[in-house]
């Protein structure tokens, strides 16, 4: 049996976007309702795949044990933040590969064994740049 370029294939294909998020917690009052990683899973949707590699302090958004303490702002008390936890979840849920950035997962002490989100693949800092090339597009988020 020969492959047709004209048949869809039945072996999933690998994304051909790359999105890199690196700047954490930005705005987290203002963007209660929308943030680049639900936007993540929105153009997952629209491109048909995407993978995610955290990079820097973003890495503790696939923290295992973390969760989102009350914010005080003078008598203000803001507790409706965003668990970025949860949004990483939903993005593996839909099938998107999630990746942390071994250097980051050092600096914030997530580089041990059971630290990290199940299904939160740590990658290698020269490996995440050697892959670029394999995508057809790279966007910083």
């Amino acid at each position: 049996m020969h492959d047709r370029p004209d048949l869809p294939s039945a072996a999933p294909q690998r994304p051909q976007v790359l999105a890199i998020v690196e700047r954490a917690y930005r705005g987290a009052v203002e963007k209660q309702f929308a943030d680049a990683l639900y936007l993540a899973l929105e153009l997952h949707r629209q491109l048909g795949g995407i993978d995610i590699l955290l990079r820097g302090q973003a890495v503790t958004y696939a923290a295992r044990d973390a969760h989102v303490p009350p914010l005080r702002l003078g008598n203000r008390v803001i507790e409706t933040l965003t668990d970025p936890r949860g949004d990483v979840l939903r993005l593996l849920d839909a099938g998107v590969r999630v990746y942390a950035e071994e250097p980051g997962l050092a600096a914030y002490g997530l580089d041990g064994e059971g630290r990290l989100l199940d299904r939160v693949r740590p990658m290698p800092a020269d490996e995440a740049a050697a892959r670029w090339s394999t995508y057809r597009m790279v966007c910083f988020m």
